[in-house]
């Protein structure tokens, strides 16, 4: 049987693509009012937002680092500046292939392995998005014109101009002013991202540490339009940077090249202060260093000579220094020792050349081994008997010596404008409990008392101390800083003044400091020959090993580093102090031979100047009274 013959439907076959047709129709009109949706919501709705981003890969804002503040003298003489350098920056974001141009570079510029290595580690920082990092600094023309021909192989590496610290003394001033270098990781984590925008130094130690606020300035900015690559093409506005204010120090060039001229090849520190002020006019701690070898990264050769060097010449002896005073805080216990009211102005001890407790075998010798015989205090000083002092200590206790000299500023710092600055120690018998749990023996205290045993000083402290005599117990804070343009050292943290209850005290030890360098008996004499002006002095001598008991001291069987320190202090002219000065002579041996004529040499610079001109002053007055 056939089959039936099926013919073909043509209107059930057009409705099937009609239907498809609408279908697809609807598909495509659903995708163009998703797109118009979407178009809608990204210029209309999102408009501000990719506007924004557009304009941001157009327009970068880019910072302007201040110029940091200069450093000067009293009579302006520069001690930090800045000088134009070229640095090569990298901006790593506008870098395709970062290690090519990273072998590119060493082969250009003929780089060492140490400079590449130190160029990587800079390059390693942390640093905002599109910020260029120096790698490279005081680049040579040379240098300059290999990059500059090759730049069009090295997108993101530019060449720009800046200013980088400079110290024209280089060594002479560096441990008061410090130095600047670059902002480590870990300085990274606790400044101001914003302030330093743009910036890569930091103060590190010193003025330039203390002051890095004042220093340092208000970062500026620039809105700068690029190309795809990243090249600026134009400025379109700017925010300029506020510099850092200037500083002007107490410092004084040339007595500070007389002190460090003094002190010669010697290890040891000379501190200068003005008593009416306590204004700091020098600050030398020697050996010394380059503060210039820091700015734009030391190397390690160099830093290694610097560290490993037996002198320490990165040791800052003003005021990290910590020695034994010795016989240069007599004058301030026997300053306890009337104020206590256990000795009076004739108090006289019998020295027989040692000293010894009741019922103790022990002699605690004096210096002079054949004795002095009788002895007051004003000779005591004078002389520097210690006999007389290890009674006097005896009869004082040392909580009650502690409480008077500390008021002085032995043991603890005196606030001067820098960061580190060491305490130093005046024991007390609560100190001792506490630091070793043992009880404060009678024998302790005798040895306190000539500034031995336990007691540590600063050459600073040493100096403070005695511009408190000077001033008769007037506290000032001994200060780097003068001024910063009308910005003055803050006073708010100063100690109170000292109260003596006879206040014609400090007129008796300050003879008796006078009598020190002019007295027949005086222990630096020879130091004041010659002078007219008065000046009044201490020497002291700081042992380095002890000297068994009955031993002499034998300065030829001893090894050079363990021979005594030399001490010296004093202020001049004694009727109206000028200046009081502090040197220290590590090894040096005697106080008054060694480290006293390195005080008078700082005397003479200072103070003869100054009474000169107040003579011509006072002759042209009279000459105009006359007329």
């Amino acid at each position: 049987m056939a089959k039936p013959i099926h013919l073909k439907d043509h209107n059930h076959d057009a409705r099937i693509v009609q239907r498809r047709l609408i279908l697809a129709a609807v598909f495509i009109l659903g995708l163009v009012g998703a797109l118009v949706a979407r178009m809608y919501y990204l210029q209309v709705t999102q408009y501000e937002y990719h506007s924004t981003l557009s304009e941001n890969n157009r327009v970068h804002v880019q910072p302007i680092p201040p110029t940091r503040g200069r450093i000067y003298d009293r009579n302006g003489v520069v001690l930090a500046e800045n000088r134009p350098s070229f640095s090569l920056t990298i901006t790593r974001d506008r870098v395709e292939d970062l290690p090519a141009t990273f072998e590119l570079l060493k082969s250009l510029l003929e780089l060492s392995e140490e400079d590449a290595a130190q160029a990587e580690r800079r390059l390693s920082q942390a640093r905002r998005p599109f910020e260029s990092v120096p790698v490279m600094f005081e680049l040579t023309q040379e240098q300059i014109a290999r990059i500059a021909i090759n730049q069009f192989r090295l997108p993101g590496v530019d060449v720009q101009a800046s200013f980088v610290r400079y110290y024209p003394f280089a060594d002479h001033f560096a441990h008061a002013l410090g130095y600047v270098g670059r902002i480590n990781e870990q300085e990274l984590k606790s400044i101001d991202p914003v302030a330093y925008a743009g910036t890569h130094y930091i103060g590190k130690t010193g003025i330039e540490r203390y002051y890095e606020q004042l220093l340092h300035g208000t970062v500026g900015y620039e809105e700068v339009e690029t190309n795809a690559r990243g090249r600026v093409l134009r400025v379109l506005n700017r925010t300029d940077p506020i510099p850092g204010r200037d500083l002007t120090l107490e410092l004084d060039v040339k007595l500070q090249q007389v002190a460090e001229e003094a002190l010669g090849d010697r290890r040891g520190a000379v501190v200068a202060i003005d008593p009416a002020t306590g204004g700091v006019l020098a600050f030398v701690s020697k050996p010394g260093f380059d503060p210039n070898l820091f700015v734009t990264g030391i190397s390690y050769a160099d830093y290694g000579a610097l560290r490993d060097s037996l002198d320490q010449p990165l040791f800052n002896r003003v005021l990290r220094g910590q020695y034994p005073p010795g016989s240069t805080i007599k004058p301030i216990v026997a300053l306890a020792g009337l104020d206590a009211g256990v000795v009076t102005r004739t108090s006289r001890v019998y020295d027989p050349g040692f000293y010894q407790l009741p019922n103790v075998s022990h002699k605690y010798r004096n210096w002079n081994r054949s004795g002095d015989g009788w002895v007051d205090m004003s000779y005591a000083i004078a002389r520097s008997n210690d006999t007389y002092f290890y009674d006097l200590a005896n009869k004082l206790g040392i909580d009650r010596m502690h409480d008077f000299m500390s008021q002085f500023g032995i043991g603890q710092r005196v606030l001067i404008d820098m960061y580190e600055e060491a305490a130093g120690l005046m024991p007390s018998s609560s100190w001792k409990r506490t630091k070793y749990r043992q009880p404060w023996y009678p024998g302790e205290t005798l040895i306190a008392g000539i500034g031995q045993g336990y007691m540590l000083a600063t050459p600073l402290q040493l100096a403070q101390s005695t511009a408190l005599i000077a001033s008769r117990g007037v506290w000032h804070r001994p200060r780097l800083l003068k001024n910063a343009e009308g910005v003055l050292p803050d006073e708010s943290e100063t100690p109170p003044n000292i109260q003596l209850r006879n206040p014609a005290d400090w007129d008796f030890i300050t003879q008796a400091m006078q009598d020190v360098m002019q007295s027949p008996h005086g222990t630096a004499r020879a130091a004041a020959a010659g002078a007219t002006y008065n000046m009044a002095g201490k020497s002291g001598t700081a042992q380095v090993v002890a000297i068994a008991q009955g031993e002499r001291y034998d300065s030829a069987a001893l090894r050079e580093r363990h021979r005594d320190h030399a001490l010296f202090v004093g202020f001049a002219p004694t009727e109206n102090p000028m200046i009081a000065v502090a040197a220290l002579v590590e090894n040096g041996e005697g106080g008054g031979r060694v480290a006293g004529p390195v005080v008078r040499a700082v005397f003479d610079a200072w103070v003869l100047p100054r009474l000169e001109a107040e003579q011509q002053q006072g002759h042209a007055e009279s000459q105009e009274n006359g007329q």
